[in-house]
């Protein structure tokens, strides 16, 4: 079954948006994010990522359907909390571009898929003169216990593609859990590459 990489922009970004908020709702409810979807919030999420004019959408689609996504942003056009935390630690805001997710349907993985985002959003980035790529990660420890079975962290991925947390570098994001009442507040953790 082939997989049709496209970048998307502008009005093509915004009409797969029930699409995009369907696949984060999906990928996001397994760990390590064990978020509890709300499209609601998802289209106001996605609404605001598609209000920076430079926000691209590299979309994976089999058979004409949206299977992946990754989003991408300059980070001073996008979320001011994540701005500020980057501002507050020195770094030239207008000189990073933000990864926001990379969703992928799991009968899609182990294809090469996740590298193909990173390539066409790196691309994006590089167009713009930004000079470095971020993004940020749910923060759990270690011992969680919800841990699945046979559950691969990402670290080994990210680091292969010259990314690296930066220490201290975090946010606090707030998402309701499966099987907790509310919402709770997660620390986030930034990576950071050079492009």
């Amino acid at each position: 079954m082939g997989v049709e990489i496209r970048q998307l922009r502008g009005g093509e970004l915004r009409a797969e948006m029930d699409a995009m908020a369907f696949l984060r709702i999906v990928v996001f409810e397994d760990y390590p994010y064990l978020y509890v979807g709300d499209l609601d919030f998802e289209r106001e999420y996605l609404t605001e990522f598609a209000r920076s004019p430079n926000a691209v959408l590299i979309g994976a689609y089999a058979s004409g359907r949206l299977v992946g996504a990754g989003t991408a942003a300059p980070l001073a056009e996008y979320k001011p909390g994540f701005c500020r935390a980057f501002a507050d630690r020195g770094f030239d805001i207008g000189t990073i571009f933000y990864f926001g997710e990379s969703v992928l349907l799991p009968e899609y993985r182990g294809r090469g898929i996740g590298h193909r985002f990173f390539d066409a959003r790196e691309a994006a980035a590089r167009d713009t003169s930004a000079r470095q790529a971020t993004f940020c990660a749910v923060d759990r420890t270690r011992s969680d216990v919800r841990v699945p079975a046979g559950y691969r962290p990402l670290d080994p991925f990210w680091r292969a593609r010259g990314y690296e947390p930066v220490p201290g570098l975090t946010v606090e994001m707030g998402w309701e859990e499966h099987g907790m009442d509310g919402v709770i507040d997660h620390t986030m953790q930034f990576w950071l590459g050079n492009l």
